[in-house]
């Protein structure tokens, strides 16, 4: 994104430096990154940061509102209303997809968003490793607002330890040591000072919840939540009812509350109304079809990882929807062969992480990451045998203003 940059960056470039690279991210935790680890990061410059970040803060807006939870209150599905909801999540991940606009610029668009934890951990280490690879230009980081590795570490623990002893925070997941993201999971451990715990280690006696830390049994009185609960219902008869015990009252603090994922997410897109967000509309609430059905995307608002999502829209597609209400019709947006590879460019998604500490007015923009595909969609499935292509990061031009 930035020309003389890339130039620099892909005229440097070795595949002997980046194997190096990746030997160097391997050896933190052997065997446990499981997925691609792209060849470069994004360079972006100051105004499309800003860009990016002024979509943010407006949708933030709507969020802090006192109205947001009446909004949003259709929002969760029948079966999934956990009890102990907060005041607001501690986290907001919105993706932006690099896109161009009918005057050949450069703007990003919102793809997605959720009230739900990301990569928030890993990202510190392959910031790190990669510093020992490869050259950046001078004021360029991959934390926002003046984060840097200590601070934002230090951030990081005060939002999801909040008040209490480490030792009484976890990270639950289900069978967290086999999930593709694992990596993150180690690396929370390393930098926050909590253990991940399987759901199905849980120990319950009345409203308490303990699990076996060494040996030792130990009070959970805080729950750094990971579960999607879409991914849970997936699971085997036996997983599904220890489940149960997340619905029942419990003397547990969440971060984020599982009902955060709902709010915000794909069901808050038709609230929000800015030129880098995309049209959207839910399904039930349209009153006349767009004639251009091919230019949309219909999304169902209850699924994750991109399961159900129907790129090339007819008709016959909007026909087949047998529950309108809980599907959207999301404008569909031009991606950007943006970053130049040694063969064909590639496209590339940005997320931005925004943390939010307990009673503050606001959430902040700390840290990011990044993805590039040369497929139809970004995801692995689309990206089989290509090169420059996976997961990755950003590196943010200093601020101009």
């Amino acid at each position: 994104m930035v020309p003389a940059i890339r130039k620099a960056y892909n005229e440097a470039f070795t595949k002997e430096k980046y194997a190096a690279f990746l030997k160097d991210l391997n050896a933190v935790y052997p065997g446990e990154l499981d997925f691609r680890v792209a060849e470069t990061p994004i360079f972006v410059p100051a105004d499309f940061t800003q860009k990016m970040l002024d979509a943010c803060e407006s949708i933030v807006d709507i969020i802090v509102d006192p109205g947001f939870a009446e909004l949003t209150k259709d929002a969760l599905p029948a079966d999934i209303n956990v009890p102990g909801e907060n005041a607001h999540t501690q986290f907001i991940a919105f993706d932006f997809g690099i896109c161009i606009n009918e005057a050949g610029e450069y703007e990003p668009q919102l793809i997605e968003m959720q009230g739900f934890p990301s990569l928030f951990a890993y990202e510190i280490l392959v910031d790190e490793v990669f510093l020992k690879h490869f050259p950046v230009p001078e004021g360029y980081s991959s934390y926002l607002n003046g984060y840097n590795k200590a601070s934002y570490i230090q951030l990081l623990k005060e939002v999801i330890i909040g008040d209490h002893a480490p030792e009484n925070v976890i990270l639950l997941e289900i069978f967290p040591r086999k999930q593709k993201t694992r990596i993150d999971f180690y690396c929370t451990e390393e930098y926050v000072g909590i253990k991940m715990v399987d759901l199905t280690e849980l120990i319950k006696e009345d409203k308490q919840l303990y699990y076996m830390n060494e040996g030792k049994k130990t009070a959970v009185k805080r729950i750094y939540n990971r579960i999607i609960f879409d991914d849970l219902h997936q699971q085997s008869a036996e997983v599904q009812e220890k489940g149960k015990l997340l619905f029942e009252e419990l003397d547990v603090e969440w971060a984020p509350h599982p009902n955060w994922f709902y709010r915000i997410s794909k069901y808050t897109l038709p609230l929000i109304s800015h030129p880098y967000v995309p049209q959207t509309f839910f399904l039930d609430q349209i009153k006349q079809m767009p004639a251009d059905l091919e230019n949309y995307v219909l999304k169902p608002l209850f699924s994750f990882a991109g399961q159900g999502v129907v790129i090339d829209v007819t008709q016959g597609d909007i026909d087949k929807v047998k529950d309108p209400h809980n599907w959207i019709l999301q404008r569909k947006v031009k991606y950007a062969d943006v970053i130049l590879t040694p063969d064909v460019p590639a496209k590339a998604e940005i997320r931005i992480f925004y943390f939010w500490k307990d009673g503050a007015a606001r959430p902040v923009a700390t840290n990011n990451l990044g993805r590039l595909s040369k497929g139809k969609m970004i995801g692995v499935r689309y990206n089989k045998d290509k090169e420059w292509v996976g997961g990755t990061f950003c590196f943010f031009a200093p601020s101009t203003t």
